[in-house]
């Protein structure tokens, strides 16, 4: 039986066991196989280009340094996808599908949710502040729950669905940049959130399509913040940082100040643009493009660009025809033009949502389009500010294929579900429904049982 078969028999199992309680299965019939062991963590990668799984065991979470160790990681080439939303469900989860398989075989496990990290959809930010009364008494748990129902009660975005709800910054008496207003004495707690949300439509069919490949989706998570918490040193969210994912397909930005994200940006292109102009510059397929720009695609000039040539195949069935044949001047006049544009179109989205980026803040980039040699100088170039090459840093002991930029958003999703940064709401009220005011955490009142009682029905 495939694992896929596993995750089937599982879900027969958990719609079944309440009724078929104590019976025994009839004669020559397989028992239904019980759900996988609790305490696993999988991350799901829905890009453009690949769909990468990756495993984590109970066991490896290392509390000391935050870093957590892989037991799984399976990767497949995308099929169905584009800017995070499905345009094909079938070929969509049967790569899913694979993807996740080739993880648990590698892990010996079985699993039976996902956490998904998705770049392009749309992914769109806003914040919403509110104010609470106090009354001159030390705040409370209480009165931080009174200041998220009141932000909550503003988080209404018509045919959008919100997949993170943070908590930029705290202020009493109108003063700022409060990290835990706990015990402090004033008159009025504000609260200022950042609510990260995407298409209402690309949501329902991303929970649909993994579905389809016998699996729960258990959290949505905004690629740049993924790729973020797994490539961001602290100093860097401290001081000031724009990390940008640059996928297939989309470019995404989390811009980070005081150590908290305070604004998720998204354009919709990416490494695959650079591709398909490639193959329209040169008249090659789009496999011959994707293959020259991964061997000689640069975005830069070089030394010896017009003695040297590269050779793509061209299009059609003539298997007789010669290659083209041009300069790599050539080829780099194509690149560049396009990975310097979508610096721009970025830099001028950022610039008009308002958002207050710190002057020394560096760009630390990602994304499996980021490896194109050039790439960090034009971005030094277009933004004038400092940039470097972002890897997974906390997740030793990954193979080198998986070690590199690529794979930061789905190192990210775990290390965020354990270390954070948290919502301000449990995810699986996230997942569950439209967020409102009586999705505020209710901790605070009552004795201390009650209250982890209450914790306990929530997370578990």
């Amino acid at each position: 039986m495939s694992r896929f078969e596993d995750r089937q028999a599982a879900k027969h199992f958990s719609a079944t066991h309440v009724q078929t309680k104590g019976a025994r299965p009839a004669a020559g019939e397989t028992p239904a196989r019980p759900p996988a062991a609790s305490g696993l963590i999988a991350s799901l990668d829905l890009g453009a280009s690949k769909i990468g799984c990756f495993i984590m065991r109970p066991d490896g979470a290392r509390q000391a340094d935050q870093s957590i160790r892989v037991a799984g990681v399976g990767y497949v080439q995308s099929k169905g996808i584009r800017a995070g939303s499905v345009i094909d469900m079938e070929a969509a989860s049967q790569a899913i599908a694979q993807a996740v398989e080739r993880a648990e075989a590698m892990a010996n496990v079985s699993i039976q949710g996902v956490r998904v990290t998705i770049p392009g959809a749309q992914t769109a930010s806003h914040k919403v502040s509110a104010q609470v009364s106090l009354g001159l008494k030390p705040i409370s748990d209480l009165d931080l729950n009174r200041a998220i129902a009141s932000a909550l009660a503003q988080v209404r975005f018509p045919n959008r669905r919100a997949i993170h709800l943070l908590p930029v910054s705290w202020s009493v008496d109108d003063q700022p940049g409060v990290r835990d207003p706990r015990n402090l004495t004033g008159r009025a707690l504000g609260l200022e959130l950042l609510v990260v949300t995407i298409d209402e439509n690309v949501f329902n069919n991303i929970i649909q399509c993994v579905s389809l490949a016998h699996l729960e989706v258990q959290a949505i998570v905004c690629a740049p913040l993924a790729a973020a918490v797994a490539a961001l040193e602290e100093d860097e969210k401290e001081l000031g940082c724009i990390c940008i994912d640059m996928g297939a397909s989309s470019t995404t930005a989390a811009i980070f100040a005081n150590g908290t994200l305070v604004h998720v940006d998204c354009l919709n292109v990416g490494g695959a643009h650079v591709t398909a102009d490639i193959a329209r510059g040169l008249s090659t397929t789009l496999a011959g493009a994707e293959r020259i720009k991964t061997l000689h695609g640069s975005a830069i000039a070089s030394a010896n660009e017009d003695r040297e040539t590269v050779e793509a195949p061209p299009r059609g069935d003539d298997r007789g025809g010669a290659p083209i044949t041009v300069p790599r001047s050539i080829l780099k006049g194509i690149i560049a033009p396009r990975v310097e544009e979508t610096f721009e179109l970025l830099r001028e989205k950022i610039k008009a949502s308002g958002v207050q980026i710190e002057p020394g803040a560096g760009i630390v980039l990602t994304g499996g389009a980021s490896q194109l040699a050039g790439v960090r100088e034009l971005a030094i170039r277009v933004f004038d500010r400092p940039c470097r090459l972002g890897k997974p840093m906390r997740v030793p002991h990954l193979g080198d294929a998986a070690a590199g930029p690529s794979f930061a958003a789905t190192a990210g999703v775990i290390l965020r579900t354990l270390y954070g940064p948290r919502d301000v709401v449990p995810v699986k009220k996230i997942m569950a429904a439209k967020i409102g005011p009586k999705d505020a955490p209710s901790g605070g009142t009552g004795n201390v049982i009650a209250r982890v009682v209450d914790w306990l029905k929530t997370n578990l």
